[in-house]
């Protein structure tokens, strides 16, 4: 009804609408002040419905099924990066977690594993596809991270690494003519793989972590969690969590970027949990007339997906099911975008060339 009357009453201080109108050039001093009395109502004060009701079916809700149908075709990608020592199973937990060979062991059965001297990054992409829906994944190993005596400023090779991957796509952005889809080959994931010593963490772990999670997303583990009692995993998990608090370590899911109370409390849970205690296996196994993933010792077998014996399924979910697209929505939104205002800003960074855009 307030629509409706505000639309049929003639504008304020008009006469009729079929004869001219003649304005002074000093317009009263009350209707100023009914102006501003204009301006300063809110306009949630209006009465009526807050939405629309249609009278028949649109097919709004169809969208969904264009996106999803969009998506299928083109497919997307998924880069993620897995940091740690020799042998705490790096390689066996990315193909657990996407049940596939998908990334590389270092040496074959029968052949004697050579520690690099350096930090070296090795990115092996496979396409993965379930149920119809097509998945680009790269996987980036780090083989040498913390195998030598001194380990001083062995982050630097991976830092350098991230921040390339940035820089090309920054300067396929700035190309005056683009292309439809910018290849993404920047990192949305670090699987940092935590020694189960049971003890604080080393100050490599921390020093890593503290410069990592500023430029990438962090997801601490515990690796080779069945080599810890159920009190010494608690127990440990506490200390690392201590740590990272102490030391004003954000790892993901950083309590900033929580959109919507909902987000927040599913986070929350998520942070209680971190670093998750998992175990990697790629082999199967019968248990009750079931194949499942697993280890086998000479007490039982440690079932991979069962949540009463490890916390792998926690960490599947929080990589693919459930936060997958939020990892690379932060990569973009916040780590890419503190990266290209950092870049534009410095005064060294040249201007595009009008042929082809790329800095000169």
């Amino acid at each position: 009804r307030g629509v409706q009357a505000h639309r049929l009453c003639p504008p304020r201080g008009a006469g009729s609408s079929l004869e001219p109108e003649e304005r002074s050039m000093e317009p009263p001093a009350v209707a100023e002040e009914e102006e501003e009395e204009e301006e300063a109502v809110p306009l949630s004060v209006a009465p009526g419905p807050v939405g629309c009701q249609l009278f028949g079916y649109v097919g709004i809700e169809a969208v969904l099924d264009q996106m999803k149908i969009k998506t299928m075709k083109t497919g997307f990608e998924f880069n993620i990066m897995v940091v740690g020592q020799s042998g705490l199973g790096k390689s066996t937990m990315v193909n657990t977690l996407f049940k596939s060979k998908v990334s590389r062991k270092s040496s074959q059965p029968g052949q004697e594993e050579r520690i690099p001297k350096t930090v070296q990054l090795q990115s092996i992409t496979h396409v993965i596809e379930e149920k119809g829906v097509k998945m680009k994944l790269t996987v980036t190993d780090t083989p040498g991270f913390g195998d030598q005596i001194n380990n001083e400023n062995c982050w630097d090779p991976i830092i350098k690494y991230i921040n390339e991957q940035y820089e090309r796509y920054l300067r396929e952005e700035i190309l005056i003519t683009r292309k439809r889809k910018i290849p993404d080959t920047r990192v949305h994931g670090c699987v940092y793989f935590v020694p189960p010593t049971g003890h604080w963490l080393r100050p490599l772990d921390l020093e890593f972590m503290r410069r990592l999670s500023k430029i990438v997303n962090v997801v601490p583990v515990i690796a080779k969690a069945d080599t810890l009692t159920l009190e010494e995993r608690a127990e440990f998990k506490q200390r690392i969590q201590e740590d990272l608090k102490t030391h004003a370590i954000s790892v993901y899911p950083q309590e900033d970027f929580d959109q919507d109370p909902e987000d927040r409390a599913l986070n929350d849970r998520i942070r209680e949990k971190i670093p998750f205690a998992v175990v990697g296996a790629d082999q199967e196994h019968q248990v009750n007339g079931k194949r499942v993933l697993g280890r086998k010792t000479k007490w039982g077998i440690i079932e991979v997906e069962n949540s009463a014996h490890c916390e792998f399924p926690l960490l599947q979910d929080l990589l693919i099911r459930s936060h997958l697209q939020d990892l690379k929505d932060i990569t973009h939104n916040v780590h890419y975008e503190s990266y290209r205002v950092r870049r534009l800003n410095e005064s060294n960074w040249p201007g595009p060339s009008p042929l082809n855009g790329l800095p000169t």
